[in-house]
């Protein structure tokens, strides 16, 4: 398992994956504790940095072309100083030709404000959220489509990423499904990863929800039971239609359902290490979702998924991970 793991990582080059979805800048400003004020009782911060990296979809494409492939990302930002400096966060490897500015429309931002000493980590005080406007009017969506159209030609793989703007909906992925035409007797694999309407989502390749999103859909709570956990996993496979479903648990690891075969339960890779959870979600999308566009299995892809989620939430912020970090971590067979 591991030569073919390693395999698959290794044709990540060759591939192309087409992103869609909801485009949000996170934003990251840090500061020492300098004292406390004599206003109120209240840290205040001697600022030091600040910096924007992709988040939502955008962070989704970083970790795709972190892992060595190509990407192309469409999404909407506004015209506003926060979208620009979004679109000047992503590396060269993404291609955001297709990203459509919009003039009316705000770029969602998440601020984030992390404070610590000198010699110490910085921990996140406090989060600010500048809406958007969300969800978007639907003559909107049906605009966009009309421009992605292209966009899924060429592609080995579409990552659809639904964090609740309205862009990405169940109509807008059949449409992509019917444009994404079999090539040499394989199907295009189209991943879903919605936060809010998973179960809306019909007849796409797969779906990645995380253990909150499925217990908040099938309103059941699952815990450490396993058999609530394997009737809900069964629950969502069918009522999805999807080839195969991965859930993913934080520290209780993942699991796949497939249909007539037994679920499988993947531990977490490096539990103990633990910095931060922000995007790791998109983390495993992006890897499961390229690892499937090489021809891997649900089984292989997922546990790659699993190596990428594990590594990337022993760093701090919403981080990727490299292609050599991940074959790294498989080969030290942990």
């Amino acid at each position: 398992m591991q030569d073919r793991l390693l395999e698959i990582i290794a044709a990540f080059r060759r591939r192309r994956v087409l992103v869609i979805g909801d485009l949000i800048a996170d934003e990251f400003i840090y500061g020492e504790v300098a004292r406390v004020s004599r206003e109120a009782p209240v840290l205040i911060l001697k600022y030091d940095a600040t910096q924007i990296i992709p988040g939502g979809a955008g962070n989704a494409a970083h970790n795709i072309a972190a892992l060595g492939a190509r990407v192309t990302l469409t999404g909407l930002v506004g015209a506003d100083p926060e979208g620009r400096r979004l679109l000047g966060s992503f590396p060269r490897q993404v291609d955001r030709s297709r990203i459509v500015k919009l003039s009316g429309y705000r770029t969602p931002v998440k601020t984030r404000i992390l404070a610590g000493g000198t010699h110490s980590a910085k921990q996140q005080v406090v989060r600010i959220d500048r809406e958007p406007g969300w969800p978007v009017a639907e003559g909107i969506g049906r605009t966009f489509l009309s421009k992605i159209r292209g966009a899924v030609a060429g592609c080995d793989a579409v990552v659809l990423s639904d964090y609740g703007s309205g862009l990405v909906t169940p109509v807008l992925a059949a449409a992509i499904a019917a444009i994404a035409k079999p090539r040499g007797g394989r199907r295009i694999p189209i991943l879903v990863d919605s936060r809010y309407r998973v179960l809306d989502y019909r007849g796409l390749t797969t779906c990645t929800p995380n253990e909150s999103e499925v217990e908040r859909a099938l309103d059941v709570h699952i815990g450490d039971d396993t058999s609530v956990l394997e009737q809900a996993g069964r629950t969502v496979l069918r009522w999805t239609k999807c080839e195969a479903v991965l859930v993913t648990r934080g520290s209780r690891g993942m699991a796949l359902f497939e249909p007539a075969r037994e679920t499988v339960h993947i531990p977490i890779f490096g539990a103990d290490e633990v910095a931060d959870v922000t995007g790791a979600g998109d983390t495993v999308i992006a890897t499961f979702g390229l690892a499937l566009s090489t021809g891997a299995s649900f089984y292989e892809a997922a546990r790659l998924a699993n190596y990428a989620g594990g590594l990337v939430v022993m760093k701090r912020g919403t981080a990727t991970v490299s292609a050599d970090e991940l074959a790294a971590a498989v080969s030290s067979g942990s």
